[in-house]
């Protein structure tokens, strides 16, 4: 290897594991693709790619560690399919760059990038992975969200890494029209995205949300009877503790994911439990249920049934997105459509945990012009608190105000900008119960209206880019 590819090898190295995943450093997912390109750009194709796949698949490995619910040979297989993923970027900025020139050319790879992470997002793991999510926290940068999603994010730190390169490689000068035009965006999208937080800030009334988790009494979950007496110990907990919580002025309570083990043949006396607790309170309770068919093939429910205060279900909505695995064999899949009720404090929808990660899901949420969008879900410490701070991008994608109750995990709350109004650590609590005050009101995004129209620009222009390369090859011979 040229001995002026090594530091950015070294580099590319360091910051690779912490770009993004579960130990993610924003600066590093803006640096690394930069120096892991120019080390592409300094070898010939096949030395210089195959050094990018192994870097990529092992930096795959270490971000998602025990964050993704696979072992051994399957999560094996999964590493080498997404390195491979990975590489398409590089693989189509060192076929297409050498045919362009100008700010043209430093296109490719953001377009190629972002189009790639779409498509991906069709996988049964959604969106995880998706660059973006490294800048979890950034509140200027993350109002892009409401305008194009997770794909504005990609294609600017993408974009930043190509020029930075272009600029390594042939200098300022040669350069200048791509950094003023990458430069000139940069500014542009914080200096308006940290207007949107300061100016807009929300001035609806709020309400006060109470959610809780259930707490561990042990047992697993099978048809035992010892399992069913436990169960039966969490279920009375839960609807006391919720009741509670409406004594203390909460006017919308919901607890985690699936917190409430239940027979099928038990579900309805169960839930009308709930409603005689929501009537007398006069409140809006979210039961997230964990049902359990019994001989059923597909042995279990995932559902949330929202509660109106005066007592009758407004609606039931059960979990589509299961998490691939045991999960995904056993649940009975809902039919993917929210449902959202208007209520005395504004629009009320629900989603459950892993359906959080899929935007085009969690859109119906906008297009049903909800409000408060109720989270309930279930983690384990490895994506805590990776899986609510993804979560919290939906919150500014869609204009909603969000509330994520998780066990297991970091359980928080954002209002439509991003900001955290509430947050409890599962593992650093002993009451797991979280309150917060949660505006009324959402707002209309232009992300809301037009979905994914980002990701399919970014689609034609790689297309685009590629077929003008071409000719312009064909042209030279």
């Amino acid at each position: 290897m040229q001995a002026n590819a090594w530091p950015p090898l070294c580099l590319a190295i360091i910051l690779l594991p912490v770009a993004n995943g579960v130990h993610a450093l924003g600066l590093a997912g803006w640096l690394a693709p930069l120096f892991l390109l120019r080390v592409v750009r300094l070898r010939r194709p096949i030395i210089g790619l195959s050094v990018a796949y192994v870097l990529l698949a092992g930096a795959f490995a270490i971000q998602f560690r025990g964050a993704i619910p696979l072992s051994g040979a399957a999560y094996g297989v999964l590493v080498a399919v997404e390195g491979a993923v990975s590489l398409i970027s590089y693989v189509v900025d060192r076929v297409v760059v050498s045919r362009l020139s100008g700010t043209a050319a430093t296109l490719v790879f953001p377009c190629t990038w972002v189009a790639v992470e779409y498509l991906n997002s069709f996988s049964p793991f959604g969106t995880w992975g998706a660059a973006a999510y490294s800048q979890a926290g950034n509140l200027p940068l993350m109002q892009l969200l409401s305008v194009t999603g997770l794909w504005g994010i990609t294609f600017l730190m993408a974009w930043f890494a190509a020029v930075a390169n272009a600029v390594w490689q042939k200098g300022l000068k040669e350069t200048l029209p791509a950094v003023l035009a990458c430069g000139a965006t940069l500014a542009l999208v914080f200096l308006l995205g940290g207007l949107r937080i300061v100016v807009s800030v929300p001035v609806a009334p709020s309400v006060r949300v109470a959610s809780l988790s259930e707490m561990d009494v042990g047992g697993q979950r099978s048809g035992d009877a010892d399992y069913w007496r436990r169960a039966t110990i969490i279920d009375n907990d839960l609807l006391q503790r919720a009741g509670r919580e409406m004594e203390a002025g909460a006017k919308i309570v919901f607890w985690g994911e699936a917190n409430a083990p239940v027979l099928k043949s038990n579900e309805a006396a169960f839930v009308a439990r709930g409603q005689a607790l929501a009537a007398v309170h006069h409140a809006y309770f979210a039961m997230s249920l964990y049902v359990v068919h019994g001989g059923h093939p597909s042995p279990f429910d995932d559902n949330l049934v929202l509660i109106g205060s005066d007592g009758r279900i407004v609606w039931e909505y059960e979990k589509s997105k299961p998490v691939p695995g045991t999960e995904a064999a056993l649940m009975v899949r809902g039919d993917g459509r929210l449902k959202a009720a208007q209520t005395p404090y504004g629009r009320i929808s629900g989603i459950i945990c892993f359906d959080g990660d899929f935007p085009r899901l969690v859109a119906q949420a906008g297009k049903l012009r909800a409000d408060i969008l109720l989270d309930a879900s279930n983690d384990w410490p490895a994506i805590d608190p990776l899986h609510t701070q993804m979560a919290s991008f939906r919150a500014v994608e869609q204009g909603v105000n969000l509330v994520r109750q998780t066990s297991h995990g970091l359980s928080a709350a954002f209002d439509y900008e991003g900001r955290e109004l509430a947050v409890m650590d599962h593992y650093h609590t002993t009451d797991h119960v979280m309150v917060a005050e949660v505006p009324t009101r959402g707002v209309r995004t232009l992300y809301a209206r037009f979905g994914d129209w980002f990701a399919w620009v970014s689609v034609a222009g790689i297309l685009l880019l590629s077929a003008f390369g071409c000719a312009r090859l064909e042209t030279s011979r």
